[in-house]
């Protein structure tokens, strides 16, 4: 029998408390019971098989349902007195009850009441609401049609009036263009802008004002802001070294996609896996940064296997976050203990992003493998331009050279010959160079930076003397640690050592058989940046050699299980260039020229030699000695035309950003991995989605890509409601499902599940395209309704989870740093660009990270705040306190907090001083010539309304106090030299200062810097 069963009295009195929709009568499983179970039951009865007690899943209908050794199931449909479920869960004896006491959870008597019902009602079982498919039902009957524009409203008026409640009436219309001005663009409306609209009378009024507002190029910007947060984007690696990369490219990419209006389903493909595309464009590859921006650990005592894995598993967390809602990362080291998905397929997810060609150490300074050069649109014009200018001087040259004839042989005396190589110690990219009778010629390399090695390619010709040991073909080192790359001949091969540092990080391989001695040869190396051996090779005479590896990822010599770090752009501290001993006779410096010099007499005995017994070898050595030195004026000017040109080109494609991307290579084995450590490898598995999900679409390979296009596929019930639901937070400070990163067991149910449904509809039915979405959120009168709080309100739903009216909403960091800049008149507006360093208090990145910080001048520090410069392990303060995500980890959740320390902030930090002196002097120098005018004018630039008589009568008086203390001409002087900007010295400083005091308080009101 049931121990101490509640009466039905009783039981229906519980049940009266039980919080049901006023017009559902039923208990429902997936909104009533399931959340309880998951609570308070699966951590014992749930997906974990580890974990899980008694051998009994309530997690399943099987597993509930499943007859046990006595023969019956722990729930009976319809019987809670033979239902073993309901005995446990009301038991006195504790050894008996459930969830046991040594459990902190315990079920309330609301929650006993509830499971017993469900068990009378015939314990109907329902899957979990977000795994099922979307359905799209009809927008409900209302009785106040007339506040109804379209399903939204439709749709929460009839829940409101289930409720005995209604939507509010609309904001009032400064309100209302303040706040879609914001929730658009970022930005606060101008004066100008409020008035337009306020003059503008057509019934559309509000809908014009929102497509000229999605047309604004400010929209990207504001759109990306919560993305970077999503992607978490930063300036910087993280972990201790926390040294720079650069990943604005992709940055640039997220804002141009949204200003472009691109569909979200090709917005998703394109970051997950662009480079799979068929050919894809350059656009197409830098979209893939958006899962290499998770931090990278360059600390030389780490094990790189270990971080590596680490990457990988953060790209499965952040992209199931973002676009699943699953906490897919608890499956990591075991099954899911809530949710139905295995430590299996956490591992077949982490499969399509495992095959990337990246080290788990990453580059101290720069981006690390695999990177691509991401160069602007208007270096790629550049770059055209000189391209063509290259190809009309290269035909100039040729047309002339054929003119020219062949070389003569001139006397060896009439040769001008090295002194002898110089080395030349330099610190930037000089390196070496050779002296002609004393002068200098030409460059012979480039120093590089220290350690790291751009793809290159090497030429040269060389005579090996005998088989022994030779010299230096051609070098790049630091000469104290022996570190940079070397092309050699050693034992008459061909040898190419790139080395970082010899004990654990070099490259180094060799040709399989010798040069014969005496003879010239044609010798190319080259090499292709991926950091392992197989990324160099050797061309003799123009056909490629086999090699031998002598040194690759792991340093045998050392048995040192260290893998290289050669490779990357080499944007750190450059060191000194060395070439020693070098027979060097053409070395290219680009794939498009190549220079002779002469270190010996070899020249002169090449010219000895009759015309036509020389080699080509030789032909080309003296080709090249006469385009330099005996040409014609005229060969030798275009030939010097085109190498300008050349180097023009070379310094141009140095000066193009990179951006870290993603790339396949040879698929890697992925093993389950016990407790999710790196070097406990268990089971093999293949690549593959969640048994709880739709699998992938039929003739879709299974492979990154096929996973980009199923998380977008129509069968995917959570994408489109993770989406919308993303963006309902965006304008609603809350998400239909309040846990915006789980739609899980554990997370929140939807407070408006039937319009969540058919917001997930729309947003695929019209395309994917987010502006015609959000077009259809901000002109619904649930959005346009005013955010008053009437006590009545307040008392029935304190967090408005009914949506009777609009919420009243704390700018974020970015827009409250960015309304600061716009009203003053300082905001730089440029789309796009490396990160800028605005002002932050000193010491902070010394104190921290040892580094200091090199703030920017001029317009630098009047940027949109998303172009701020962000270190991981010092983030951007003001911003910080602000309540802006640190971008260590993915954040989709909107944080809003209202401490001291944020007014404090806002009151003195330098950028929102400057700001208020910069609005001060706007006002003053504009056509408002008596105070209470200024005063006025000064409130509604801010708040974006005009001020009542009473507000501006305490404006006033605020002034006339500050007069009092900015009497005082040095305390003005002080306030006024707060930031870069100067101010106009026609206005008295005494008078400049006491309006700054004034508007430094505006700024900080709560009505500024809160979306009403």
């Amino acid at each position: 029998m049931i121990a101490e069963r509640p009466s039905l009295t009783a039981l229906l009195a519980l049940l009266a408390a039980v919080a049901l929709p006023a017009d559902a009568l039923a208990v429902d499983f997936d909104r009533d019971v399931r959340p309880i179970l998951s609570d308070a039951c699966f951590r014992c009865h749930g997906p974990d098989r580890e974990a899980r007690r008694a051998g009994l899943r309530l997690d399943t209908r099987a597993g509930a349902f499943a007859p046990r050794d006595d023969g019956r199931p722990v729930i009976v449909a319809g019987d809670t007195a033979a239902s073993e479920l309901a005995r446990r869960i009301t038991a006195s004896d504790p050894d008996e009850r459930m969830p046991p006491a040594s459990e902190e959870r315990r079920l309330s008597d609301v929650e006993i009441a509830t499971i017993l019902k469900w068990i009378d009602e015939g314990a109907t079982w329902r899957e979990h609401w977000s795994f099922a498919p979307p359905r799209r039902r009809p927008p409900p009957d209302v009785r106040l049609v007339e506040r109804v524009r379209g399903p939204i409203d439709a749709f929460v008026q009839a829940r409101l009036e289930r409720e005995g409640l209604a939507l509010s009436e609309d904001a009032f219309r400064e309100t209302l263009v303040r706040r879609v001005t914001l929730d658009i663009t970022g930005l606060p409306p101008t004066p100008d802008e409020i008035d337009a609209f306020l003059a503008d009378r057509r019934p559309d009024a509000h809908e014009r004002l929102v497509d000229r507002l999605l047309a604004s190029p400010r929209h990207g910007e504001r759109m990306a802001t919560p993305w970077l947060d999503a992607a978490r984007y930063a300036d910087t690696s993280g972990y201790q070294t926390d040294g720079p990369r650069d990943m604005w490219r992709w940055r640039d990419w997220v804002i141009d996609a949204f200003n472009a209006g691109m569909p979200f389903d090709r917005f998703t493909i394109e970051q997950l896996a662009g480079d799979m595309l068929p050919q894809p464009t350059l656009a197409q590859r830098i979209a893939t940064g958006f899962n290499r921006n998770h931090r990278g650990n360059a600390e030389g005592g780490i094990i790189a296997e270990e971080y590596r894995v680490e990457y990988v598993a953060d790209r499965v967390d952040t992209t199931a976050t973002v676009w699943l809602g699953l906490t897919l990362q608890c499956a990591r080291c075991h099954d899911h203990k809530y949710d139905p998905i295995t430590q299996e397929e956490f591992y077949r997810v982490f499969a399509y992003f495992n095959n990337v060609p990246e080290h788990g150490r990453a580059i101290k300074v720069g981006n690390s493998v695999p990177w691509i050069l991401a160069p602007t649109s208007a270096q790629r014009e550049q770059l055209e331009a000189l391209e063509r200018r290259l190809a009309v001087a290269r035909d100039e040259f040729t047309g002339l050279r054929a003119l020219a004839g062949e070389p003569s042989a001139a006397p060896a005396s009439e040769w001008l010959f090295a002194d002898g190589l110089v080395t030349r110690h330099a610190t930037g990219r000089t390196g070496a160079a050779a002296l002609f009778d004393g002068a200098r010629v030409v460059e012979l390399g480039d120093a590089g930076a220290f350690g790291y090695f751009d793809a290159f390619s090497v030429a040269a010709w060389v005579l090996p003397e005998s088989t022994a040991s030779g010299a230096v073909v051609s070098r790049t080192a630091d000469p104290e640690y022996d570190a940079g790359w070397e092309v050699r001949l050693h034992e008459g091969r061909v040898q190419v050592n790139l080395v970082k540092r010899w004990l654990d990080d070099a490259i180094r391989v060799e040709t399989e058989s010798q040069l014969a001695a005496g003879e010239w040869r044609h010798v190319i190396a080259t090499y292709d940046g991926s950091r392992v051996a197989a990324g160099v090779a050797v061309f003799i005479d123009g056909e490629r050699v086999p090699l031998r590896v002598l040194l690759d990822e792991l340093n045998q010599s050392f048995d040192s299980k260290e893998p290289l770090r050669v490779g990357g752009r080499g944007v750190g501290e450059r060191f000194r260039g060395r070439i020693d001993d070098v027979r060097v006779y053409a070395r290219a410096l680009t794939p498009d020229d190549a220079r002779i010099i002469a270190t010996d007499d070899t020249l002169a005995e090449i010219v000895e030699v009759p015309a036509g017994e020389r080699s080509a070898g030789q032909r080309l050595k003296l080709e090249r000695a006469w385009l330099e030195l005996d040409a014609p004026d005229t060969v030798r000017s275009a030939w010097s035309r085109m190498r300008d040109l050349v180097e023009q080109r070379a310094a141009l494609i140095d000066s193009f950003p990179s951006v870290m991307v993603m790339e396949e290579t040879a698929p890697r084995e992925t093993h389950v991995l016990v407790r999710g450590r790196y070097d406990r490898p268990a089971a093999r598995v293949e690549s593959g989605t969640p048994a709880c999900l739709p699998q992938l679409p039929s003739g879709v390979e299974n492979d990154r890509l096929g996973f980009a296009r199923w998380i977008v596929d129509p069968a995917n019930p959570l994408t489109p409601r993770v989406t919308a639901n993303r963006l309902w937070q965006m304008l609603f400070g809350r998400g239909i499902v309040d846990t915006v990163e789980d739609f899980g067991s554990q997370g929140s149910r939807p407070t408006h599940p039937e319009l969540l449904d058919w917001l997930a509809t729309e947003l695929p039915r019209a395309g994917w395209d987010l502006k015609t979405f959000l077009r259809t959120l901000v002109t619904s009168s649930v959005y346009r309704q005013s955010s008053r709080v009437t006590p009545a309100l307040a008392e029935r739903d304190p967090e408005n989870r009914l949506l009777a009216r609009a919420p009243r909403l704390r700018l974020s960091a970015h827009m409250a740093r960015d309304l600061a800049l716009a009203v003053s008149g300082l905001l730089v507006e440029r789309i796009g660009g490396p990160s800028v360093k605005p002002y932050q208090p000193p010491g902070l990145w010394k104190e921290v990270s040892g580094t200091a910080y090199e703030r920017d001048d001029g317009e630098g520090l009047y940027r949109r705040s998303l172009y701020t410069y962000w270190k991981r392990t010092v983030p951007f303060p003001t911003m910080t306190v602000l309540d802006a995500s640190d971008r260590e980890w993915c954040a989709v959740r909107s944080q809003r907090t209202n401490t001291p320390l944020q007014a404090l902030a806002l009151l003195n930090d330098v950028t929102f001083v400057e700001a208020a002196r910069a609005l001060a002097g706007r006002v003053l120098a504009g056509d408002a010539t008596d105070e209470a005018s200024r005063a006025a004018q000064l409130f509604r630039m801010a708040t974006g309304r005009r001020p009542g008589a009473a507000e501006v009568a305490i404006l006033l008086d605020g002034l006339r106090r500050h007069r009092v203390t900015y009497g005082d001409r040095a305390l003005a002087a002080a306030l006024l030299e707060v930031g870069e900007s100067r101010h106009d010295p026609d206005i008295d400083a005494s008078e400049l200062a006491a309006w700054t005091a004034l508007a430094n308080l505006v700024l900080n009101l709560d009505e500024t810097i809160t979306r009403g």
